[in-house]
């Protein structure tokens, strides 16, 4: 039997979350999106991303089979703040968070970043590299959002299946890291 394996997408308003679940699942993702409409101006900031014209109201979820014996169950979480009220539910059970950034939106990275820091829940940082978007090499948005030196900084474009799967395989690896630390801790406080 698999182990299967629950981890969050999370981020900005319109930083690629949706895409990456549904470029890498291997079955249809369950999509919560609906249309932008002007109800939301003055609520949703859309600069920087004019162009999106839905949102997610719930979640994601997809699947993805990593390897024999590793299922993950992905659960991409809404972006904007009136939505956060969920976070906590999509969050329980879960193993690690793949936090997806957008350089010309860096700033909507730190709420994510901050929740999953308090939570002490392991976390790496996958840097959508957008069309047109100023690239920086993964040091300087590592400093840029005052990351401790152990997150991995990932370059990805999650529309590219492959490009979404070695994000999610680099927080398999980052997830088993920190695991294998905490317990070499635990056994150094119990002796």
């Amino acid at each position: 039997m698999p182990l299967a394996v629950k981890i969050l997408v999370a981020g900005g308003f319109g930083v690629g979350k949706t895409t990456l679940v549904g470029a890498v699942s291997e079955i249809k993702p369950l999509r919560t999106e609906e249309q932008l409409t002007d109800r939301s101006v003055g609520i949703d900031d859309t600069s920087g991303v004019e162009r999106k014209t839905t949102t997610t109201v719930a979640m994601d979820f997809g699947r993805i089979t990593i390897r024999d014996g590793l299922v993950l169950y992905l659960f991409g979480t809404p972006g904007q703040d009136r939505f956060w009220f969920m976070w906590d539910e999509l969050a329980l059970g879960a193993l690690g968070a793949v936090v997806l950034t957008d350089t010309r939106r860096l700033a909507d990275s730190f709420p994510s970043i901050d929740y999953f820091e308090r939570r002490r829940l392991p976390f790496i940082v996958g840097v959508n590299c957008f069309d047109g978007a100023v690239r920086y090499d993964t040091e300087e948005i590592r400093a840029a959002l005052d990351l401790d030196p152990r997150v991995p900084v990932i370059l990805c474009d999650v529309r590219r299946r492959e490009s979404g799967k070695q994000v999610l395989i680099a927080l398999v690896e980052h997830v088993l890291a920190v695991m294998a630390e905490r317990q070499r801790q635990a056994g150094a406080v119990i002796r």
